[in-house]
């Protein structure tokens, strides 16, 4: 992305804008209109992106091979998740530990609107901030279905929940991303402006999870929830992004966590929500198509809910621990791997810098080697327990655990790759400058803060990731906000938000959920109910980042 607008080379005229935005149309009415699943959808949004990057963008053919060898390694990241994700839900639930984590639950609380926003989005939550990448939908999406929640449902919440930790999250990876491509006039005032804007998908988060959950009485039950886990979250980060940004999602995020338990012994909470319908969105009423990935095992289990709860409390201790410990963590990421690409240019003069060691991977503090130690530990506790033994019948009907997990990852896998190989190929043809600076040229000042959260947006929709997003368009928002003469604060702080809440309709984030959640296929159902939070929240950062421009 050019650092200043008059760089931009690539066509701007409505021509070219309409024939680079049309694969991304193209994506969204096979997925939320025609109902096509994601890997039907993605070859046809790739071909298309392909077809308009040789034809209008004049990207030679080496330029789209060495985009979707990048695509392809992006995706084997994600990959690197889903798999062991997939591999631990399916030990656990062979062992009974799924339905003993349903049935402990209920004694833990029996108030189900708690226990699901405990999980969809204080625990979510706090898994974006350790590790992020994809890791809050693929271990919680499992949980809720394990809770009977239904699965597209199940996709949907964390979706939604995780969304306001994404810049913050994962210590800062997004955050310091943007920092990687521009120099900020003032990184503290930027980072409490973000911080501030954030405060909105935090506090819609939470209502919209009520609101999917219980509706109208749902929302009334979970305000005095809401209000707490939105003080710890959102005042939380502002407080502490201003001066330790890599921070400000982890700590409040634990809080969060640790502030479940006393609220969970207040009668409000601890007791059935007898005036919400929490039933509609319980697998048990629904159709059977709604039931959780085939071959779940729902059956009574032996296991106490603290032994079924041992491979994730394994998980998120690895994660700390690796993450948080500074020499652990310097020393775990010390090994790297990655792949060397040649440098890339077009017709229209938009290059790519040769790389010999594109998106390195710090394989020893990526989330799927947590996911896996989960797995592992999980096999061995529950075999030292008998729990394989006591339901070796059960298991007698079902086909092999890999077998299981082939079958569940395989089209996730296949939609997560063609989608990244879309987004990279979007990048090196130029038709992600052409979308931004279209924006920008029809847009004057005041439209342009408030439609800059929807860019950021759009970025992550476009790769999945927030740190991408800010890569790909921090530099242009810059540009704009001194060629406009608006506050750079203001502008890269909407740029962080909007990125943030793209996560929750990013199609490979999408495909990742109802991977592991079972349901493969349904993406465009999952985006039809998280869709509408995405746009209304991004236009409400942009009109909170509005207020401020005016006001400073």
């Amino acid at each position: 992305m050019p650092d200043d607008l008059d760089e931009v080379t690539v066509p701007v005229d409505v021509w070219h804008w309409s024939l680079a935005v049309a694969p991304l149309v193209v994506l969204v009415v096979l997925l939320v209109v025609r109902r096509w699943t994601a890997a039907q959808a993605a070859p046809v949004g790739l071909a298309i992106a392909v077809i308009v990057a040789l034809t209008a963008f004049g990207s030679p053919i080496e330029t789209i091979a060495v985009a979707s060898g990048k695509g392809v390694w992006d995706g084997v990241f994600i990959l690197a998740v889903v798999w062991p994700a997939l591999l631990l839900y399916r030990v656990t639930d062979r062992a009974g530990a799924q339905a003993a984590i349903r049935h402990g639950l209920a004694a833990f609380s029996r108030n189900r609107l708690f226990l699901i926003m405990g999980f969809g989005w204080v625990f979510a939550s706090f898994l974006q901030g350790i590790t992020g990448f994809g890791a809050p939908i693929a271990v919680v999406a499992p949980l809720l279905v394990s809770m009977g929640v239904r699965p597209v449902l199940a996709v949907v919440i964390p979706l939604v929940g995780h969304a306001w930790a994404n810049l913050f999250g994962t210590l800062g990876v997004a955050w310091l991303g943007t920092q990687q491509v521009i120099d900020l006039d003032d990184p503290d005032a930027t980072a409490l402006t973000t911080a501030t804007m954030l405060l909105v998908p935090v506090v819609a988060s939470g209502l919209t999870i009520a609101w999917i959950v219980g509706r109208g009485r749902g929302v009334v039950h979970a305000l005095p929830l809401i209000g707490t886990i939105a003080l710890i979250h959102g005042g939380g980060q502002l407080l502490i992004a201003a001066f330790e940004p890599v921070l400000a999602a982890f700590v409040p995020a634990t809080l969060a966590l640790v502030a479940l338990y006393p609220l969970s012994f207040w009668r409000r909470y601890s007791d059935p929500a007898h005036d919400v319908d929490v039933d509609r969105v319980m697998a048990d009423g629904a159709p059977d198509d709604e039931s959780g990935p085939a071959g779940t095992d729902d059956r009574e289990s032996s296991m106490g809910l603290g032994l079924a709860l041992v491979p994730y409390a394994a998980l998120t201790v690895v994660a700390l621990v690796s993450i948080a410990v500074g020499p652990v963590r310097d020393a775990l990421e010390s090994v790297e791997v990655a792949p060397s690409f040649p440098a890339t240019t077009t017709a229209e003069g938009v290059t790519q810098d040769a790389t010999d060691a594109y998106a390195p991977v710090a394989p020893l503090t990526h989330p799927g080697l947590y996911l896996l130690i989960g797995a592992v530990v999980a096999a061995v506790a529950f075999r030292r327990a008998g729990a394989f033994a006591e339901r070796r019948s059960v298991s007698e009907d079902r086909p092999s655990l890999g077998a299981e997990v082939v079958s569940d990852a395989v089209p996730a896998s296949v939609a997560v790759v063609l989608f990244l190989v879309l987004s990279a190929v979007f990048e090196h043809a130029g038709q992600v400058t052409t979308l931004a600076a279209g924006i920008e040229r029809v847009a004057p000042g005041s439209v342009y803060v408030v439609l800059a959260s929807s860019v950021g947006a759009l970025g992550s929709f476009m790769t999945s990731s927030n740190t991408s997003s800010n890569v790909l368009f921090a530099p242009l928002q810059q540009a704009v906000a001194t060629a406009q003469e608006l506050s750079e604060p203001v502008v890269i702080g909407a740029q962080h938000a909007g990125g943030a809440i793209g996560n929750s309709v990013a199609p490979a984030n999408v495909a990742l959920g109802t991977g592991t959640a079972g349901i493969s296929g349904r993406e465009g159902e999952v985006l039809r109910r998280t869709a509408p939070f995405a746009a209304a929240t991004a236009l409400a950062v942009g009109l909170v980042a509005l207020a401020i421009e005016l006001g400073s």
